[in-house]
């Protein structure tokens, strides 16, 4: 065979190996997907189809294992059929009807119940947040659960291990839980476990990466929630992490970036909840079942009367239920919304819901950060400002070296939302959060001061200024967004 017919044989061979792969990707790719990612696949398979393909076979399937699904289903449908006439606590009167069907189109998505006489207490101050939850772990007699996506030891956070190993020492039970991919390789990983082991803690990675252990699904599928539960009387959750303000990374150190974010202390009859997200989770890694050894929906009247329900969602459950919570607020509010978000890349339902709110005559706010920390992400998400300030929300930038990472939304005077759940793709499909939904005015007045406090610190961005941008930055904006729908 002469090496122009091997050459011909050759590109024949390609052309319908190529040819194989477009079809194979129209008819595989688009199913039970949504059109925008399916659209962002099919354009990066047609362009690179090579490369494309092995993105996609890594990475292009956006639920958890079988296994894991199942035992998702099984737990949810444990606390769904045990709660469902429990009585947590005494509602608030006068729910609008907006609000209850909220609440019930969170119970069909696998919220627990809307808990009542709850309090709260919002800790905006970083270091404040973690020596609060050191003090909690401190008078804690039966069990510590602890669950954050990421947990270091370091001259920060210190005190809370300290608080840790104290709690051991007593024979409290202390169970840890931190997400695999996003310790690993970080500063102190190591350390930080050799200090759970010594100090005695039944300690776990979620969702872990370890194929040569039979651990293995799509690498970035990861546990983005943040919780804390002491004795079952009282929990923490929010946006922080276990970690120093800097994430101890050099890059970080090198720009002065700091993480600016919001915790909330409950205690009441929504613990329960909290703890029942743990437990799923605990389950889900460990398949040990703990509800025979705490009851998991005891409840205890807080401080407050505030009504408190918790949504989890993430991969393990069927719809994305952080998003429709999210749309159906933006819906409801009459008056004003007010969105805090790091990483805001909203799909075309939330983007279309903010836009409308506006047209309603709504007046609506949005914080995110000036200096951005996750290249992609920062761009994904300014290619959406000229859309967003052409509707009339005022976008507030917290102003550089911080990085505003708090997450919550306001709406009105009485409904706040706060948890570990961007408002982009990643996080409404990929990542599991938590996030806590409460009706109390009083709840929104403090979540009204720390969004003043949020303005005072921020610069706010014009329409006019946006439309100076340089044509490259609004390139890169624009490829930013088409790789953000890879999912």
């Amino acid at each position: 065979m002469t090496v122009e017919v091997y050459t011909n044989w050759w590109l024949v061979f390609v052309f319908v190996v190529d040819l194989v792969i477009r079809i194979t990707a129209v008819i595989v790719i688009p199913r039970n997907r949504r059109p925008t990612a399916a659209m962002a696949w099919l354009l990066a398979i047609y362009f690179i189809p090579f490369v494309g393909v092995l993105l996609f076979l890594l990475i292009g399937n956006p639920r958890l294992p079988r296994k894991r699904r199942r035992m998702q289903r099984a737990i949810n449908e444990y606390i769904h059929e045990t709660s469902a006439s429990l009585d947590f606590g005494t509602l608030r009167p006068h729910a609008p009807d907006w609000f209850t069907s909220l609440v019930t189109l969170n119970r069909n998505l696998g919220a627990m119940p809307l808990a009542g006489d709850n309090g709260a207490q919002l800790i905006s101050d970083y270091q404040q947040s973690l020596d609060a939850m050191a003090d909690e772990i401190r008078q804690a007699q039966n069990y510590v659960h602890v669950e954050f996506y990421i947990l270091q030891t370091d001259a920060s956070t210190d005190n809370f291990f300290t608080a840790l190993e104290e709690a051991c020492a007593r024979g409290v039970v202390v169970r840890v839980l931190l997400d695999h991919w996003a310790n690993r390789g970080k500063p102190y990983y190591k350390k930080t476990l050799q200090r759970l082991t010594a100090m005695g803690a039944h300690w776990q990675l979620m969702l872990p990466v370890q194929p040569l252990k039979g651990k293995y699904q799509r690498p970035d599928l990861r546990n983005h929630r943040k919780l804390l539960v002491v004795d079952g009387l009282v929990a923490f959750t929010g946006s922080q992490n276990v970690t120093d303000s800097t994430y101890n990374l050099r890059k970080n150190i090198k720009r002065g970036l700091h993480w600016v974010d919001m915790m909330v202390r409950f205690d009441g009859p929504v613990v329960a909840s909290v703890n029942a997200v743990f437990l799923s989770d605990w389950y889900a890694e460990t398949q040990e079942i703990l509800t025979d050894e705490i009851d998991l929906l005891s409840v205890v009247s807080g401080s407050g009367d505030l009504d408190c329900q918790v949504v989890p969602s993430g991969p393990g459950f069927e719809f994305q239920n952080n998003l429709k919570l999210f749309a159906a607020m933006l819906y409801a509010a009459q008056e004003k919304i007010i969105i805090v978000s790091p990483y805001f890349v909203p799909d075309e339902a939330l983007l279309l819901a903010i836009t409308t709110a506006c047209q309603r005559g709504i007046h609506v706010e949005l914080f995110v950060s000036e200096e951005g920390d996750q290249a992609l992400v920062y761009h994904a998400q300014r290619s959406y400002y000229e859309a967003l300030l052409r509707a009339g929300v005022k976008i507030w930038m917290y102003r550089k070296p911080y990085i505003l990472h708090s997450k919550s939304m306001t709406i009105d005077d009485e409904t706040a939302i706060i948890g570990s759940s961007n408002m982009d793709m990643r996080s409404f499909g990929l990542n599991m959060e938590i996030t806590m939904l409460v009706r109390g005015a009083e709840f929104t007045e403090q979540m009204r001061g720390v969004e003043d406090t949020y303005r005072s610190l921020s610069r706010e961005l014009t329409l006019e200024e946006w439309m100076k941008q340089p044509l490259r930055s609004t390139v890169l904006d624009n490829l930013a967004r088409l790789t953000s729908a890879l999912q």
